[in-house]
């Protein structure tokens, strides 16, 4: 098959379409014909070298993609030749193919092509594992949203409203300003002209957010801490800006607050099937009656994705960049 290698790390030219060994589904596995895959931040920084993918996982990178069933492993129950899935993966969706635990696949929502799918699975499934396993926002707390604009922020701005929360988010230009209010945010900030704490504590007139979902780490913890309202928790789940920061406990235990961190990518494939089986109870019916839906900047031949690549780094995109076979 043809697959999107990377031939050393780097920028988006390091990325070649190659011949590379067919996959096989082994045991509880299923074998996938890839119609369309998601563009990730991870995707890049695997492609600089930063990520690795797990042991076992394929080579190439790729987190999400949708497309058909072709085989079938042993042991295999629920779904057989010719369903038509999208899929969490550790690695290997930018190909033809890619072999996929049995637990890791979920259903096309009603309403959606099978094109479009592709953008679901990590989106719902960080915020699953995250936003509402992890810290726990309940209805009519306040989430706050930073990259209200990119493929999870748009996702959890609809699907924290859906659920009754009140959104808050950031964002870099007028437009994805309008977007983000579009989506169904309450609150939308400009990063790069206003200061998020304030802007949220005069919005909820000095409370605070209960839950902070946070993709810039260090130079955003004590403006983070500082948003949170009392019980409040952090959630990080990318760390663009750096990774090593001072916080004062002092303020966290006046606050009662946690800050708490989390990847998907490796954990163990049982418990990514768990994040998936509630994703397809708990979101897929608000995706399938259209309350929540995938958005999408655009989609590009998978031959292209040094060109997806530079899209994603431009950072002028809204939600998700597909790459499509």
């Amino acid at each position: 098959m043809r697959a999107i290698v990377i031939s050393t790390p780097g920028g988006p030219d390091v990325l070649r379409l190659d011949e590379v060994p067919d996959p096989a589904p082994g045991p509880g596995e299923v074998l996938v014909e890839v119609t369309a895959a998601g563009v990730n931040r991870a995707d890049a920084m695997q492609r600089e070298g930063k990520y690795p993918p797990p042991p076992g996982a394929p080579p190439y990178p790729g987190l999400e993609c949708s497309g058909r069933i072709t085989a079938v492993g042993s042991g295999v129950t629920g779904w057989q030749a010719g369903d038509e899935v999208c899929a969490l993966l550790a690695g290997g969706g930018y190909a033809e193919q890619v072999a996929v635990p049995e637990g890791q696949l979920l259903p096309i929502p009603a309403g959606v092509t099978l094109t479009e799918a592709a953008a679901l699975p990590e989106a719902a499934c960080t915020l699953q594992a995250t936003v509402f396993q992890q810290a726990r926002l309940a209805p009519g707390e306040m989430l706050l949203v930073h990259g209200g604009a990119g493929g999870i922020g748009t996702m959890a701005i609809q699907i924290a409203k859906a659920l009754g929360a009140v959104v808050a988010c950031t964002a870099g230009s007028p437009a994805k300003l309008a977007r983000c209010r579009e989506l169904g945010a309450d609150l939308a900030i400009s990063y790069r002209d206003d200061d998020f704490t304030s802007a949220v504590l005069d919005f909820t007139e000095g409370r605070g957010a209960d839950v902070i979902l946070d993709i810039m780490g260090a130079p955003y913890l004590q403006r983070n801490l500082d948003a949170l309202a009392t019980g409040g928790r952090l959630m990080v789940i990318s760390i663009r800006g750096g990774g090593r920061a001072e916080a004062d406990l002092g303020l966290l235990m006046r606050k009662r607050a946690s800050i708490l961190a989390s990847t998907l990518r490796a954990r163990p494939v049982a418990e990514k099937a768990t994040v998936v089986a509630a994703v397809r109870q708990q979101i897929w019916p608000l995706v399938s009656s259209g309350q929540v839906s995938a958005v999408i900047e655009r989609a590009l031949p998978m031959a292209d994705a040094a060109d997806a690549h530079r899209l994603l780094d431009d950072g002028s995109h809204v939600g998700k960049i597909l790459l499509v076979n």
